[in-house]
């Protein structure tokens, strides 16, 4: 059998601008994005989707020598396949010259991926330029695209933008109705006028393009929705009084969770517990919330809002609102005495915890107004209360529990007495969106009557099945307006339920699912639903409108629920697919808040999705501790009793037992999609990589080194890794938990039926062999620095998994993460090898931190390490670089540099004390202009500096400094700007003046 075609993917990438879409993406979301049509966990960025599937299906240059026959011309022809990715990366702004650019570009890629599948064929491909065409022989020659882990949809759904089909499955009903909204009802519907235009000879008269038709009818029947709603429930939303005597509309009402005090000075009062008072911390607004005593008041105090005239001192204090300084806890507000944590959560369990109107946020022109509660506005969110929808919401379709536990995420609010749906909203709330839930229905039904004529007038094909039989005619239609209105539904309860907050910095609601967590919010946000805010109808159903409105609306698309270890028998797919994170996200648990409210809007539309009071937990492909199976259980999913996963299975503590059954399990669904793929194209592979997942022995996490054991398992080998760095810098600075690499992706091919065994010591021999070309070619291929440590795994796992088995000394079977750690060294030895050209006092510094970091040992190891460099202790102390005190010895920290400290007014300037002080000044407060002063000063060391960066943060990486790795990270990814205001800065460049340290 001849050797595949390589793919783009499998040799190079334009990593770099992939990372810096993704990025952008990811921090703010444009109008019309689809990750902001629903709320899902993870979703990837959809420009490194874009890329992905892009680079699996064109070929690269280097398999058709024939075409490209020498180095220089494959070279440019790389270059020329990465700028049309490049070009089809960012997101343009609707109707403006970008978006044209863009669907050039993308034209572009869909010609590129049919002219590879055409040359494999021995035809010749379809002219370029002409869209149809294209879309044409895409349709008919082109493999499908699947995605077993179908996930927020973003894969199926870049698929189809580049002209492919798409086939997405998942076991969580919520994952399966937004990738079907996203990708599967928008072309059934393509190119249609809205029904509801009747009588608008303007909107008859317009092209409508893709789905904008049908979401033009999702507003209309949205704001059919909000009148409707104002009729019936207006009246629990009134309007603010300003001070002048304006009456405006209500944004949102901000709470305070309150419990009796402890304190018998407090009298018994009910007292509130707030991690904040702040209700706007921008410049020349700033608002807080006090607590006055005032013995007419409910419990002796009530709160009053300060806006204008807040000192600096103010707004400090009311950051720490009446949280203790001992995590969980508060103080009371009357007599300062604590209130533990064990306290208020059997308060909150005991129906004991009560609510207080903290301030109300007014809509005035061009800004927010603050106001102190009124009674008024209190007894009005009590009515509430008063209806019987709040009760039988409790009772019923939200009397589900929610999580007790949700994986490492943490934060379940069950603990304070918050244990079903239901709890998690106010009153008001649940009359708010019960109406709202009940009049997604009605809509239907009024869309249905105006598809019905419009479908007549028109003469279209009549079709009377519904959305979920495979219908397209009028009560299909009508389903489909249904469910984008329950989606916004679903958007007004993410921002509107007790788990919302408010954020000063923004003046804005911070939605539900800022975490992924269900946290308890003692202080919340309790959003008005008619008026403007993110929780509005109007606001909710835009969001929605806007984001189906650039769907492809292209290629037809299916989308199952099912299991992805189940097999259905599709071959020749190319798979590309987001699997679960091992233990990182409780998606069925989190999938509830939402899966409840859209069983009761579309339930009756979606039948089958809907069957269950909950979505399915059990098979959910997770690592639980919590819900690890019994022996007979794991037996019956195994097939038999003595099948080999269940070896030792007793003796395994829970979280062994459920590391095992992630991999068997996840070892099921590789194997089906190696079985489905097509030969010629490579799997891509995607895999969360946190920071903070390191194991005790630095080597690899439990959830990487399991999720590269399935891949083994399953038959496949790793043939190449790409980093993808799709979080923000900010967001990875501030939660101090990931590496930059969040993501990788791995592309793999199936291992050799007759695949042989090895040696330890071969497999060892091997990588020193392959390693050093494979670093070369991504340092020239312009892999960011500190992407190179997950990028070696790429070729370093494509040693080891090709072979059935590497045996150690014992004839065991090596596991992956030995191989890791073996991986590790030996790219360690070959990075080490590269430092020839730094000072002897910096290779001296970069072995002494490699081997103990920041911490001290005795005088003698660096005295030994330093004549193996032919220097002197007492040269390396004079050069800044070593601290020996009382016998003990340790690097010089940072912060022990001098404050004035610049390489030209140092006598011995070394590269590690440069990188040390870019770091520094970087990264505690100076910034990239303060970082390219002092590179200005010594631009000779720039290189080395570089690759000392690089290098620092790899070693950093290994020995689980999660914070030192961070700094040197954001070093390197800070290089090009540093170097720009060095540039800038003008110096002249001071040669340094080597120290004799013998």
């Amino acid at each position: 059998m001849s050797q595949p075609r390589k793919k783009l993917i499998e040799v190079s990438m334009p990593l770099e601008a992939i990372n810096v879409a993704s990025a952008r993406a990811k921090k703010k979301a444009p109008k019309g994005y689809p990750t902001s049509f629903h709320k899902y966990w993870a979703q990837r960025p959809l420009a490194a989707c874009r890329a992905v599937i892009f680079g699996q299906l064109v070929d690269d240059p280097s398999s058709w020598p024939d075409k490209f026959p020498t180095d220089a011309q494959q070279d440019a022809e790389r270059e020329r396949l990465h700028q049309i990715i490049r070009d089809m990366l960012e997101w343009p702004a609707v109707n403006t010259v970008d978006e044209v650019r863009w669907e050039a570009a993308l034209d572009a890629a869909r010609w590129e991926i049919a002219r590879s599948v055409a040359w494999a064929l021995g035809d010749e491909p379809p002219e370029r330029g002409s869209r149809q065409d294209v879309l044409l022989y895409l349709t008919r020659h082109a493999p499908e695209v699947r995605d077993p882990f179908a996930g927020g949809g973003s894969i199926p759904l870049e698929a189809q933008r580049l002209g492919l089909r798409a086939f997405g499955s998942d076991l969580n009903p919520l994952s399966v109705m937004i990738s079907k909204a996203l990708v599967e009802i928008p072309p059934k519907f393509s190119g249609l006028a809205p029904f509801a235009a009747a009588g608008r000879d303007d909107l008859l008269r317009e092209v409508w393009r893709g789905a904008q038709g049908l979401a033009q009818d999702v507003r209309h029947f949205g704001a059919w929705m909000r009148d409707e709603a104002q009729q019936r429930i207006g009246d629990l939303y009134p309007r603010a009084t300003l001070p002048d005597g304006v009456n405006v509309p209500v944004v949102a009402w901000l709470w305070a969770r309150t419990v009796r005090s402890q304190d018998p000075s407090a009298k018994g009062a009910m007292v509130p517990l707030a991690s904040s008072f702040v209700l706007s911390s921008k410049p020349g607004r700033e608002a807080i919330v006090r607590v006055k005593r005032d013995p007419n008041a409910e419990d002796g105090w009530r709160f009053e809002v300060q806006q204008g005239d807040v000192s600096a001192v103010d707004l400090l204090d009311a950051k720490l609102g009446t949280k203790s300084a001992n995590a969980g806890a508060f103080v009371c507000a009357i007599s300062g005495s604590p209130i533990p944590r064990d306290y208020i959560q059997s308060e909150g369990k005991a129906g004991r915890m009560g609510t207080r109107l903290m301030a109300i946020v007014a809509e005035r022109e061009r800004s927010r107004a603050y106001l102190s509660p009124t009674v008024e506005a209190e007894v009005t969110a009590r009515l509430a209360s008063q209806s019987t929808r709040p009760t039988d919401a409790r009772t019923g379709f939200l009397s589900g529990l929610t999580p007790t536990r949700a994986m490492i995420t943490g934060g379940v609010c069950s603990a304070y007495g918050l244990s079903t749906w239901g709890h998690l909203f106010t009153d008001r709330q649940l009359v708010g969106l019960t109406t709202f839930s009940d009049l997604v229905g009605e809509a239907r039904e009024k869309a249905f009557s105006a598809a019905t004529a419009g479908f007549a007038e028109r003469r279209l094909p009549t079709d009377e099945r519904r959305l979920s039989e495979g219908g397209c005619g009028a009560a299909a239609y009508a389903d489909a307006v249904a469910t984008y209105l329950a989606f916004a539904v679903d958007r007004m309860a993410e921002y509107g339920s007790a788990g919302a907050s408010w954020l000063p910095k923004d003046s804005a609601i911070r939605s539900t699912f800022a975490r992924q967590a269900l946290p308890m919010m003692f202080d919340f946000c309790e959003a008005n639903y008619l008026a403007k805010s993110s929780a509005a109808i109007d606001t909710c159903v835009n969001v929605v409108a806007d984001a189906l409105e650039r769907t492809p609306a292209s290629v037809p698309a299916e989308i199952y629920q099912w299991s992805a270890q189940k097999s259905e028998t599709r071959s020749a797919c190319v798979i590309s697919t987001d699997p679960p994170y091992y233990d990182n996200i409780a998606y069925s648990d989190l999938s509830d808040f939402f899966y409840v409210w859209l069983r009761r809007s579309i339930g009756e539309i979606w039948p089958d999705l809907f069957r269950r009071l909950q979505t399915p937990k059990d098979e959910e492909l997770v690592a639980t501790p919590y819900r690890a199976p019994d022996r007979a259980e794991m037996a019956r999913r195994a097939g038999r009793d003595d099948d080999p996963i269940l070896l030792g299975w007793d003796k395994l503590s829970p979280k062994g037992r459920a590391e095992r059954e992630f991999m068997f399990g996840m070892s099921q669904a590789l194997a089906v999609m190696r079985a489905e793929s097509a030969p010629e194209v490579p799997l891509a592979i995607y895999y969360a990589f946190k920071q903070s997942e390191k194991s005790e022995d630095g080597v690899s996490s439990a959830g990487w080194a399991s999720f590269l054991q399935a891949v083994m398992h399953s038959g496949l080998m790793v043939d190449g890794t790409w980093p993808m760095r799709t979080e923000s810098e900010e967001r990875l600075v501030g939660n101090n938990a990931n590496a930059l690499a969040s993501s990788i992706v791995l592309v793999c091919r199936p291992r050799a039926e007759n695949a042989k065994t090895t040696t330890r010591r071969d497999f060892v021999a091997e990588l020193r062999r392959e390693l050093p070309e494979a670093l070369a070619r991504m340092r020239a291929a312009g892999v960011h620095p500190v992407d190179i440590p997950q990028s070696a795994l790429g070729p370093g796992m494509a040693v080891f998994s090709k072979y059935a088995a590497v045996r150690e000394a014992d004839d065991s079977s090596m596991s992956v993460s030995r191989a890791i750690a073996l991986i590790n060294q030996v790219r360690g030895e070959i990075s080490h090898a590269d430092s020839g050209d730094l000072d002897a006092p910096t290779r001296f510094a970069l072995d002494w931190f490699e081997a103990y970091g920041w911490g001290a040992k005795g005088a003698g190891e660096a005295i030994k390490l330093a004549q193996s460099y032919d220097l002197a202790e007492k040269g390396l102390r004079d050069a800044g670089i070593l601290i020996t005190d009382r016998g003990d010895a340790r690097l010089v920290r940072r912060n022990e540099l001098p404050a004035d400290w610049r390489p030209s007014r140092d006598r011995y300037l070394t590269a590690w004390e440069l990188v040390q002080a870019l770091n520094r000044a970087l990264n505690d407060g100076g910034g990239v202009n303060a970082a390219g002063d002092l590179l200005g000063e010594a631009r000779d060391l720039g290189a080395a500096a570089l690759w000392l960066t690089g290098r620092l943060f790899s070693l950093a990486e290994d020995r689980r400094m999660t914070d030192e790795a961070l700094g040197w990270g954001r070093l390197a990814e800070a290089w090009d700007a540093i170097e720009a205001a060095a540039d800038r800065a003008e110096r002249p460049a001071v040669a340094p003046t080597q120290l004799d340290l013998l």
